[in-house]
């Protein structure tokens, strides 16, 4: 009867998952995250005092947010309460705030961790913001996005931004042997992994230390484990995740992260670096019309007049992409990348139209000139619209000099071409037929 209950004890066990076994249940079991948890770091002397702030961390999944959140929760003795913001609204964050007032009156405080957090609306953070100030509840919200974009700027300010980051390789390798020797079921078991398979986890799973625990998981309970030793393979955790490419969340931080490359490495006119990139992100499954996208904007951006057939590649590629589709639309994509990356490169264009909305912001070129202007009727003819204005064509080399800035503007050179690719040629002829502006 008691061999019976041990082993129905331990598969219940085996039903829950290896990261929430595994999950510290106090500050000195986290792994990772020393810039927060080292000594006199931020969250250290929070943990040595008791006393907490209301939270945000932002990070990729993975990494602790929630972990640190409940170890919050029962250090500073706090009734907790957690809320995902994809399934609650404004309805259950006012019963829960609601509680808080009575849990108050007892001499609990509360601790309302908000999953999600950026997937709140300005309504649903709004009804949050009270409680916060006048320290109903402390709040700690988890994020994969940016605060500073997508939580408001008053909930913001009333809260401690931390930023979480993933595990490194020497982290995940000492996760795993934590796991080994302390989980209840897998340390019943010699299970080896070889330096090069301990690589290969972290390979798959980015330093994100749940999907680490998962992987590992998922290979004991798909393989028999008799008496002998174990020893976990690459071709073991292969078919355990049915994948071989690096972790890349479409939704979360890493989406942002892999397309920054991507555009930085085509900038530095790194045609491999960019390819790397391109790939990752279509093994990924990444929408190949949001890559075309931000290639159409690196042509104009980056490349400009020193090769004006960027654009025209850049826009062939996304129709192409439109047309054609994946999987072919790799081959379309691959050449506009590597064309662009290859460019000669100017942003010129792009920073003469940003100077140029500046001085428009700040009030400048407001009055057309009479001669520019258009004059459709008898009358603005009598205004004088229109008046002396010189048509370029009826003169030689259909160009005549003339002021085309606005009254009282002195003219600028907003537009500075570069010495690169066609660029050059377009400088040389700027600086001739406006040399006084173009020195």
């Amino acid at each position: 009867m008691s061999d019976l209950f041990n082993h129905n004890v331990i598969m219940d066990k085996r039903n829950e998952p290896l990261a929430a076994r595994m999950r510290p249940l106090t500050i000195d079991k986290v792994i990772g995250q020393k810039h927060l948890l080292g000594k006199n770091a931020p969250l250290s002397r929070f943990f040595e005092q008791r006393r907490f702030p209301s939270i945000i961390f932002w990070g990729p999944p993975g990494v602790g947010k929630t972990t640190l959140a409940q170890i919050i929760a029962e250090a500073g003795d706090y009734y907790f309460v957690r809320l995902s913001a994809v399934e609650s609204g404004v309805k259950e964050v006012r019963a829960v705030l609601a509680n808080a007032e009575k849990l108050k009156l007892r001499g609990t405080k509360s601790l309302l961790f908000i999953d999600e957090i950026h997937r709140f609306n300005k309504n649903q953070q709004d009804a949050l913001l009270h409680a916060v100030e006048k320290g109903l509840i402390t709040l700690i919200g988890a994020t994969t996005e940016n605060p500073s974009f997508e939580v408001n700027s008053a909930l913001l300010s009333r809260t401690q931004v931390y930023r979480l980051q993933l595990l490194t390789e020497d982290e995940i390798n000492q996760l795993l042997d934590t796991v080994l020797k302390e989980d209840e079921i897998l340390s019943k078991y010699d299970i080896q992994i070889s330096p090069e398979d301990r690589a290969f986890i972290y390979t798959l799973c980015g330093g994100d230390a749940r999907s680490a625990l998962n992987a590992l998981d998922l290979c004991f309970n798909m393989y028999e484990i008799g008496e002998d030793t174990f020893h976990v393979t690459r071709e073991m955790l292969e078919n355990a995740l049915q994948q071989k490419t690096a972790k890349y969340d479409k939704s979360g931080e890493s989406h942002y992260d892999t397309i920054s490359a991507f555009i930085k490495s085509m900038r530095g006119s790194d045609p491999d670096a960019a390819i790397l990139w391109l790939a990752k992100m279509l093994d990924a499954g990444e929408d190949a019309k949001f890559i075309a996208r931000r290639m159409v904007i690196f042509a104009s951006e980056d490349v400009g007049n020193a090769d004006p057939l960027a654009l025209v590649v850049a826009i062939n590629v996304f129709k192409a992409v439109e047309v054609i589709g994946m999987p072919e639309a790799r081959i379309n994509l691959a050449q506009g990348v590597t064309y662009l990356a290859s460019a000669p490169k100017s942003n010129a264009s792009y920073m003469a139209i940003n100077q140029a909305l500046d001085d428009v912001k700040n009030g400048i070129g407001q009055s057309v000139p009479l001669h520019l202007r258009n004059a459709p009727t008898k009358l603005m003819k009598n205004e004088g619209y229109g008046k002396g204005y010189k048509y370029p064509h009826d003169y030689d080399k259909h160009f005549i000099k003339e002021n085309y800035f606005p009254i009282d503007v002195p003219p600028k050179p907003y537009y500075q071409p570069s010495e690169l690719g066609r660029e050059k040629a377009i400088k040389e002829k700027l600086q001739s037929i406006w040399s006084e502006r173009y020195e």
